[in-house]
């Protein structure tokens, strides 16, 4: 192209020159530059990125080395260049290479030999093309979605479709939770980009849907005719997936986005303006949760009561309160009853379930001694990082008005923490209203600025709280703990030890640090040695995985990004667990990771835990059993985990229960108590090793416990005495209250206050 002759330069405007750098795309940016224009580049392949870091006013391109059709092709694909203009500058056009390349989408050819004063006047007559605003057009043109007005418009021919021929269809929303926070930083021009960033992904996604829209506050809107209900969630959920797995350029900016899906049934509404606002109010919904779930709107988020009735209510605390006689009846007078009916119609169907019930208790005694063993030669800690240690952050949720007396003390103990790169702290807490430790806590974080507080509006679990702050870290690698843990001072030095050598997730071991408060206390810290220390890894080498514990737990950001909390879950540290091992992510378990918390030290306290985790191991198996032994995702040895994590632990409280009615039974058929033989050898035999398999518990327990507890040798004489006579029964009086207070659908929390450590404490 000839050197630019003198002239009144052409109009300013952002020009996106578009080739491969060489000559010629040096003579094109200075001719450009030269007639007053403002130029940045971009290589053939990389024109969708460029255009949507910084977008330009018109792009020129140079058809070289590559076709000018596919060029064009890829500049029309950006859904930011759809609507730009583009001239093509090639090197020697003919009439007919002009006619395809206006046709491929070109809004001007011009030759390499042409006069740059033509070039530009050329560039100046598109941007002088007069403007059409963007809410008449069909496409907004950075965006490449319906303008709001047009999918409004959309949106009303489907829902007088569906009053006529009822094919069914979805209306959805997606709004994004840092919204507030990208927009404080970078102005409210990020609603734009990030709707074309949402867009991007959904455009990815095999048949997801062609109708994609936007609002002015940068909410995506999706229109799914033709679709039922579970289809549309399932679409739905892949698209939050798929949104909260990418890493976005946002402003030039990297973040990570979280999406809230609000949704509704075409059928549900009967105007736009009432469908768009029952999205926006499942939205609020799940901006709430912040766990990726596409919420489908109900009346009572718009304030209408809720559908419960007075006399189902008082029902459900009437079961409630008599749910001990309930498990009694069920467990024991039922079965009692079916096997006298039995017996007397020719089926001695009470002496087949002596043996079933004596079989399960050998059963359960020989997987215990097997998890024991297998402890012993669990898979070793690598000595060295296989990579060097990423910034990594550490997430300490709190409920603030429950940990005010030791919050203080589990950041300073974070604080103290030894890491060779950079690490964050953050404090990620909700509380009903302000408190005078949070002023504390201000101070501290401006003494150090690796502590950063995070108060979660609105939230009202540790799930919320987990959500909130896994799209804000800025490391690598996230460590998940409560307010009362204090971490080892290399625990997150050797957790990148596993996760850099290929493992996902790693599980640390949790020791009790007040186990002279009481003798509740105690038996927990004994009861933890044999969770963390013999439990955990011998389940994960015997069946091949581990489980995320809740706490001393570390994830790759990325995964724990995808996977979130689910705060509906009672144990969402399970609940998480088992998506992540879909997906499949390797967990693993190393007792050498420790993290010292605190035990409840009252029965009452220590009920309201065991009651709640138990009813939250029985979500999860309802959940995901079915699912996981008919998903190809696991291999049949983890299968069989699988069937004694989630299925066994379920059967097992109310199996040793059998033992009532069938000895109830046997008196009945033998006439009396008196009259039955105590002395019977397989029975004698079955108890021995079902209780030998405790004593073997609590010895590898003392075995591997942390040396501290080690020295503690009465407290594991202590436990085992306990244990055999009242504590295993308590577990499985408090699994069997589980299952009925799941079925009556009472899934309340109980907080109680956690004073600091020596004093009486109480979880929930």
């Amino acid at each position: 192209m000839p050197a630019p002759r003198n002239g009144t330069p052409g109009q300013s405007g952002h020009v996106l020159a578009v080739g491969t750098p060489g000559p010629r795309l040096d003579q094109l940016t200075h001719t450009l530059r030269s007639t007053g224009h403002e130029v940045s580049h971009a290589v053939p392949g990389d024109v969708d990125r460029q255009v949507r870091q910084s977008p330009p006013d018109a792009i020129v391109a140079l058809d070289d080395t590559r076709h000018g059709l596919d060029l064009i092709r890829e500049v029309r694909a950006a859904p930011a260049g759809r609507a730009l203009p583009l001239v093509m500058v090639t090197t020697t056009p003919g009439p007919d290479d002009v006619a395809d390349l206006l046709r491929g989408g070109a809004d001007d050819c011009v030759s390499d030999s042409s006069d740059p004063v033509e070039l530009s006047a050329r560039i100046e007559a598109k941007l002088r093309r007069v403007p059409v605003p963007v809410e008449n057009l069909l496409l907004d043109p950075r965006t490449g979605l319906y303008s709001q007005r047009h999918f409004l418009g959309e949106l009303d021919r489907e829902l007088r479709r569906v009053e006529t021929s009822r094919t069914g269809g979805v209306v959805a929303m997606v709004a994004v939770a840092e919204m507030t926070a990208l927009e404080a930083r970078l102005g409210s021009r990020v609603r734009r980009e990030v709707a074309e960033r949402l867009a991007g992904v959904a455009e990815k996604l095999d048949e997801f849907c062609d109708r994609l829209g936007w609002d002015d506050d940068g909410r995506l809107l999706i229109l799914m005719p033709g679709v039922d209900e579970d289809t549309a969630r399932d679409r739905l959920q892949k698209f939050a997936n798929a949104v909260a797995g990418t890493r976005f350029v946002v402003a030039d900016e990297n973040v990570r986005l979280t999406p809230a899906i609000g949704w509704i049934p075409l059928a549900g509404a009967s105007d736009h303006g009432l469908a768009v606002q029952w999205a926006r109010d499942a939205v609020n919904e799940a901006m709430r949760h912040r766990d990726l779930r596409p919420v489908k709107y109900a009346a009572w988020m718009r304030g209408a009561p809720r559908d419960r009735r007075a006399l189902a209510q008082a029902v459900r605390g009437l079961l409630s309160a008599l749910s001990p006689l309930l498990v009694l009846v069920l467990g024991v007078g039922i079965p009692f009853v079916f096997y006298q009916q039995m017996y007397q119609l020719g089926w001695d169907v009470g002496s087949a379930a002596y043996w079933v019930v004596v079989s399960g208790l050998v059963l359960s005694a020989g997987m215990i001694v097997l998890e024991c063993l297998f402890s012993l030669d669990a898979t070793p800690r690598p000595e060295h990082p296989a990579q060097p240690y990423p910034p990594a952050s550490a997430v300490i949720a709190a409920y603030l008005p429950n940990e005010a007396a030791t919050i203080v003390d589990t950041v300073e103990s974070f604080l103290r923490l030894e890491y060779p790169s950079e690490l964050e702290i953050v404090l990620a807490y909700n509380t009903p209203h302000p408190m005078p430790i949070e002023d504390t806590l201000r101070e501290m974080a401006r003494r150090d600025p690796r502590l950063v507080l995070l108060p979660v509006a609105g939230s009202t679990s540790k799930a919320q709280n987990i959500n909130a702050a896994v799209t804000r870290v800025r490391g690598e690698v996230v460590g998940i703990f409560d307010a009362d843990h204090h971490p080892a001072p290399d625990a997150f030095q050797h957790a990148w030890h596993w996760l850099s050598g290929g493992y996902d997730v790693v599980q640390g071991h949790c020791v009790v640090r007040n186990g002279d408060s009481s003798w509740v206390s105690k038996l927990v810290g004994v009861e933890f040695e044999g969770i963390y220390a013999v439990s955990h890894p011998g389940r994960t080498r015997l069946y091949t995985f581990g489980v995320f514990g809740g706490s001393n737990g570390f994830w790759r950001t990325d995964l724990l990004a995808r996977t979130r909390m689910h705060g509906t879950m009672l144990t969402e540290d399970i609940d998480s667990t088992m998506r992540a091992l879909h997906e499949g992510a390797r967990i693993a378990t190393d007792r050498t990771l420790v993290s010292r918390e605190l035990a409840p030290t009252t029965l009452k306290a220590l009920w309201n835990q065991r009651s709640r985790w138990a009813q939250g191991w029985l979500q999860v198996s309802l959940k995901y059993l079915r699912r996981a032994l008919r998903s190809k995702a696991f291999t049949v040895r983890q299968k069989a985990g699988l069937v004694v994590l989630l299925g066994w632990r379920e059967i097992q409280p109310w199996l040793t229960l059998q033992i009532l009615p069938v000895l109830l039974y046997s008196a009945w058929r033998a006439g009396g108590v008196d009259q039955l033989d105590w002395t019977v050898p397989i029975c004698l035999l079955a108890t021995l090793l079902t209780l030998s398999a405790g004593v073997v518990q609590a010895l590898f327990a003392w075995r591997l416990a942390v040396p501290e507890l080690r020295r503690r040798k009465a407290w594991f004489w202590r436990y085992l005495l306990v244990s055999t006579l009242f504590y295993s029964h308590f577990k499985n009086i408090v699994a069997r209250q589980a299952l009925l207070k799941e079925v009556l659908r009472d899934r309340q929390w109980r907080v109680t206050p956690r004073p600091a450590e020596g004093k009486a404490v109480a979880r929930s």
